[in-house]
């Protein structure tokens, strides 16, 4: 409880015991062959590990670490899965390969816009989006869930913030992510939160902040140790979760406004501006 695992991520959660976490965060290695430059990021090269294997290899790996995950879990735990579409010689490779062969249900696809290409050329047009897969674990099959509440559920389909910009590690989500999909699940219930790709900690730190234990899994000892520096360190991204709390507030519920025959929806009055404008988020 609140350590980094140094080992890999499938022989970690092989050793641990069934439905002990509340729900998880991560974004995995993309298996993106360490030659995917482009004009605005370098190549991703991983400290330890290898992000050149053959793609069937890849995807039936993603799939035992997702599978290890859901037995891990708890009933009606959620897991954010972070991924991008891939292209390799013109064959679109997508996530839904392999997620719709694993033991979750998938609740909702959202759309991460970054806000820029990461690696731009002509072949298409240019790729700002990534996907993020809220997974979930029914209880007694019932694969609905819980609804959620209108402070969170507000906020959409489609998150727009950028790319994390001062993070040494090759490939890390900003902090907003994690905050995000935390604090929509759990909102003021506490728990135990885990990724099993840690890297330089952003999930754990996510956890820290908004006052739950982590279990974080890595292979590099150089990332645990960034990771433990972040941690120790958590009050210097207050500001950070303070922003995002901001964005979690509704005036009045969707039910009590339905109550008194108020319009509803992301639209509705205490969803706008000053100018009327609907606020995106």
């Amino acid at each position: 409880m609140n350590k980094i695992i140094c080992n890999d991520t499938l022989s970690a959660l092989q050793n641990m015991p069934d439905e002990t976490v509340d729900m998880g965060v991560t974004s995995p290695p993309y298996n993106k062959q360490e030659n995917k430059k482009g004009w605005l990021v370098k190549n991703v090269k991983y400290d330890t590990a290898c992000d050149k294997l053959p793609e069937n290899d890849y995807q039936a790996q993603q799939i035992q670490v997702l599978n290890e995950l859901y037995r891990t879990i708890k009933l009606g735990g959620s897991f954010f899965y972070n991924h991008k579409i891939r292209w390799e010689r013109g064959e679109l490779l997508h996530p839904m390969s392999w997620l719709s062969q694993t033991d979750w249900t998938i609740r909702q696809e959202i759309v991460w816009d970054r806000g820029l290409a990461a690696n731009i050329r002509g072949w298409r047009f240019w790729q700002v989006e990534e996907r993020i897969y809220w997974l979930y674990k029914p209880i007694d099959k019932k694969k609905i869930g819980t609804e959620l509440l209108s402070k969170h559920a507000k906020l959409t389909s489609v998150w727009r913030f950028m790319p994390e910009g001062k993070n040494p590690h090759p490939a890390p989500f900003p902090l907003t992510l994690p905050l995000r999909a935390i604090y929509a699940i759990m909102d003021d219930n506490k728990g135990i939160i885990i990724d099993p790709y840690a890297g330089s900690g952003t999930t754990l730190l996510a956890a820290k902040l908004l006052g739950h234990d982590y279990i974080g899994i890595d292979i590099s000892k150089e990332y645990i140790n960034m990771a433990n520096e972040r941690i120790n360190n958590y009050q210097n991204e207050q500001n950070i979760l303070e922003r995002e709390i901001e964005k979690h507030i509704v005036k009045t519920s969707s039910a009590d406004r339905k109550k008194q025959n108020k319009s509803q929806g992301r639209f509705s009055p205490q969803n706008k501006n000053k100018h009327g404008q609907a606020i995106l988020f």
